[in-house]
């Protein structure tokens, strides 16, 4: 093992699991090297706002360096790693070698197509900043070649939305799209019968938000065809073409726009680097977190499978940080050779977003909806960005969209609109698709 004077952590990925390891090394004695092929955090928890033309993107993100300031021991490279070395305890990252003396892998997770035909080339995926603005884009260029469009059918597809997966992401996605179709997009495109637009979000179970108490399912559903989407429980898709979605019951729906919400799994780049992964692509690891066989390397968040009470925990932001700092804290104490920590998950509720006015809440024993849950879900999102401009232009944006009911960035940049999509299927390989109007 190559020796320093301070201890070297190096951490993969700079998300909510990776970033908070990073931090809770602020004051202690070892040198942190953290890895991420972007230069910026981002808040993904506001995504489906970015696609609905409710946030710029920059507002959720914000630089990885500015968060570093004043933490000496922490260093940031912009870089991508394309492979680990657990016995000689090497990453390579751009064709250097960077020796670690322990390893924290923290990349997150992509979505989970479950094999359904055609959808890693069709469906659009909302995991990234990248995904948001493409999606956002494609969105805004129905519209717009709708409004040019003849032939009533092909209007009718391109003013179709279809969201495939009725969890807290499907779910707050399909409201915020609702709003910024009936609120904002029906002033722009006055010569549009907006009565040819349909929103079907469809969901494999008997109830949305899966997880959460059921009452809390039934009150989302009912809010969310309040606001004109169609519900489509205990349906399965089967297929997505570039034209259509078909259905387990043989029923097809004819649409230009399918966004997948359906699932994550743990990110494809576990099994690239060979470690032990289970059905889920998250690897496995010990009740301290640490892998098999090599205790100087530790998964956190997404990529970790781990259960607690015989329960696998939820992919969620909260569950990242307090693992990315049990683990700093176990790395720490490993290095002065005391005893290692359990990892301990403590839930601290669950928010979700439906609609203007709308939301529903689950914190411990307690549930509540409507208005209170909706000003919580807005205080816990707005507190947890990064960056006091960003919460204050946040809030101006949240403040107009509320009283004026108009969306702040119904914009297709050129740059993006002429780009292709991309993202990554389930073994890595690279996808892509072109908005209506390229």
């Amino acid at each position: 093992m190559a020796t320093f004077k301070r201890k070297r952590v190096v951490i993969v990925g700079a998300g909510f699991g990776g970033l908070s390891a990073a931090l809770a090394f602020s004051r202690s004695p070892v040198e942190v090297l953290l890895l991420d092929r972007n230069n910026y955090h981002f808040f993904s928890p506001l995504l489906h706002q970015v696609a609905t033309a409710e946030l710029e993107p920059e507002l959720i993100a914000y630089p990885i360096r500015r968060i570093l300031r004043k933490r000496p021991n922490i260093q940031f490279i912009a870089t991508d790693v394309k492979q680990i070395y657990l016995t000689s305890q090497f990453v390579e990252a751009n064709n250097n070698l960077i020796p670690y003396d322990y390893l924290i892998l923290a990349c997150g997770s992509t979505s989970q197509f479950y094999n359904v035909g055609g959808a890693v080339d069709n469906a659009f995926s909302l995991k990234n900043l990248q995904e948001a603005v493409t999606l956002r884009n494609h969105i805004l260029s129905c519209f717009e070649q709708a409004t040019e469009e003849p032939d009533v059918s092909r209007r009718r597809q391109l003013l179709t939305f279809a969201v495939v997966g009725g969890g807290a992401t499907g779910v707050e996605f399909a409201g915020s799209l609702a709003e910024l179709i009936h609120d904002s997009l029906v002033k722009d495109y006055p010569t549009l019968d907006f009565t040819q637009v349909r929103l079907v979000l469809f969901h494999s179970g008997e109830n949305l938000l899966p997880g959460m108490a059921k009452h809390l399912g039934l009150y989302a559903k009912k809010q969310l065809e309040k606001i004109g989407v169609e519900v489509m429980l205990q349906n399965k898709v089967k297929q997505v073409n570039e034209d259509s979605v078909y259905l387990d019951n043989q029923k097809i729906l004819r649409t230009s726009t399918v966004v997948w919400t359906a699932g994550v799994r743990g990110h494809y780049l576990a099994q690239k680097w060979g470690l032990p992964t289970t059905k889920n692509g998250q690897v496995s690891v010990t009740s301290t977190l640490q892998l098999p066989n090599y205790p100087q390397v530790y998964v956190v968040g997404d990529l970790a499978a781990f259960e607690q009470e015989g329960k696998a925990l939820p992919m969620l932001a909260q569950v990242a940080m307090q693992q990315g700092k049990s683990v700093a804290n176990n790395i720490i104490r490993q290095i002065k050779g005391q005893n290692l920590l359990q990892i301990r998950y403590r839930h601290k509720g669950t928010l979700v977003i439906l609609g203007r006015n709308a939301a529903v809440a689950e914190v411990g024993k307690l549930t509540f909806t409507g208005f209170l849950a909706w000003l919580l879900w807005l205080y816990i999102h707005a507190v947890n960005l990064l960056g006091y401009r960003n919460r204050l232009i946040v809030l101006i944006n949240w403040f107009c969209s509320y009283f004026w009911r108009q969306r702040v960035a119904n914009l297709i940049f050129p740059e993006v609109k002429l780009a292709l999509r991309k993202h990554s299927n389930d073994d890595g390989r690279e996808v892509n698709r072109r908005t209506p109007l390229e």
